[in-house]
């Protein structure tokens, strides 16, 4: 009875392996609805992610030495009970006998035999595979697709795409944005301050959920200061945040002018509309402008020309958060990245319209592709002289120790 539940975590870990496969579910909603339907504690819960989290950051890899192991292919059931297992030997660091007996568990009887046998020959030779990881390709070492690593190393040259991947392939790290607004009355035990950027925390244990709850606290990445550093806004401004929900710019920029800034926040998609005004209530926002538009449409009349400054953090591939959206290089295309490209330049066209004479325009997203940055912000000044660029920062992961990001501020003469 005692090893029980943890037989049916790594059984829900397989099945959630399985429909990711697919191509139709992202990883966290797979683990989270099927260790709700499973009813499973948050021991059994935190194994099911750590299992399909550390198989989808390491799949390559893992793949890697099923091939040396058994050259002729598994069925697809058999192959991910044999990334299961795997991952708890190699990335769990499991003992070899608890995570190839309990895996061995999970296979028809008429089949146990390959399984067990991989598995046992993978924990003999461990430490030889291990050490010829570092000597495979990039793609394989660090299971991303070929074709985004011929793209990054093309961009920014091999040494440079090797340090971001090997980043990239850690379990991410969370930090945390202290409010200005609800300033913290103590500082939790959890929470370490980050050297030279003042007011942000690293999380070292349990998220403190009572200064989230009470606003003290929003969960953010870093990162994400550069495009409230560019935008600079200002106690009195009208500001408009176009790409609003879930409210983490909107509430940097009310801590940043004391409550004091005039925001109006959108969103295209209205049912999230009460989840943004929640969260900005959470952090002290008395009175704001919530509205649905999609910025893919022309701008409001009643809004054009209309405000000092507009701040757009627009859809993106994700490719600067990888560490945290595991589904990422498994879901990305060139294409697309090109599809992308071109809803970022509409909306950056229709919401800068927004803006008066002599205002300012902050572009942001969470890639490092130039396609969805430098080349969106080239195109839509080749169009529009009267705007100029400022300033744009290029954030990579691994260089910045937090997420990839960039962002760009435009000024539009008077």
């Amino acid at each position: 009875m005692k090893n029980a539940p943890r037989t049916g975590a790594r059984q829900i870990a397989a099945e959630c392996l399985s429909r990711w496969s697919t191509g139709h579910a992202f990883a966290e909603t797979l683990v989270a609805r099927h260790t709700a339907d499973a009813g499973l504690g948050p021991s059994d819960r935190a194994l099911v992610q750590a299992i399909v989290y550390g198989t989808l950051r390491n799949k390559t890899w893992l793949e890697h030495i099923i091939r040396t192991l058994r050259p002729s292919p598994l069925d697809t059931p058999l192959h991910i009970l044999t990334l299961v297992g795997l991952s708890q030997i190699f990335i769990l660091g499991q003992a070899d006998h608890i995570a190839v007996s309990e895996t061995v568990k999970l296979v028809p009887q008429r089949v146990r035999g390959v399984v067990n046998g991989i598995l046992r020959n993978a924990a003999r030779r461990k430490q030889e595979l291990i050490r010829e990881r570092d000597t495979l390709p990039l793609p394989v070492r660090y299971s991303i697709p070929e074709w985004l690593v011929r793209r990054w190393q093309a961009t920014y040259g091999k040494p440079e795409t090797a340090a971001m991947l090997a980043w990239n392939n850690r379990p991410p790290v969370l930090h945390a944005r202290g409010n200005a607004l609800r300033p913290l009355d103590t500082v939790p035990d959890t929470l370490v301050p980050l050297e030279g950027i003042p007011g942000w925390y690293t999380l070292t244990g349990a998220i403190p959920r009572a200064a989230v709850e009470n606003g003290s606290l929003y969960i953010a990445d870093p990162s994400t200061r550069y495009c409230i550093g560019l935008l600079a806004p200002q106690p009195g401004e009208r500001i408009l945040d176009a790409c609003a929900a879930p409210g983490g710019k909107s509430a940097a920029i009310l801590s940043a002018t004391g409550g004091k800034a005039i925001l109006t926040s959108t969103d295209m998609h209205e049912h999230r509309l009460p989840k943004l005004l929640e969260n900005l209530r959470k952090q002290g926002a008395d009175h704001i402008d919530i509205r649905a538009h999609d910025w893919t449409q022309p701008c409001p009349p009643e809004w054009q020309q209309a405000y000092d400054a507009v701040i757009l953090d627009v859809p993106c591939s994700n490719t600067g958060v990888i560490r945290k959206r595991i589904d990422v290089p498994w879901r990305l295309t060139p294409e697309e990245i090109t599809r992308l490209s071109d809803l970022q330049h509409t909306i950056l066209t229709c919401a800068a319209k927004a803006v008066k004479p002599g205002g300012r325009i902050v572009y942001s997203t969470c890639s490092i592709d130039p396609e969805e940055n430098r080349a969106v912000i080239d195109r839509y000044l080749s169009e529009h002289p009267d705007c100029t660029l400022v300033q744009d920062h290029l954030a990579l992961p691994h260089r910045e120790q937090a997420d990839g990001a960039y962002a760009a501020l435009l000024h539009k003469r008077n």
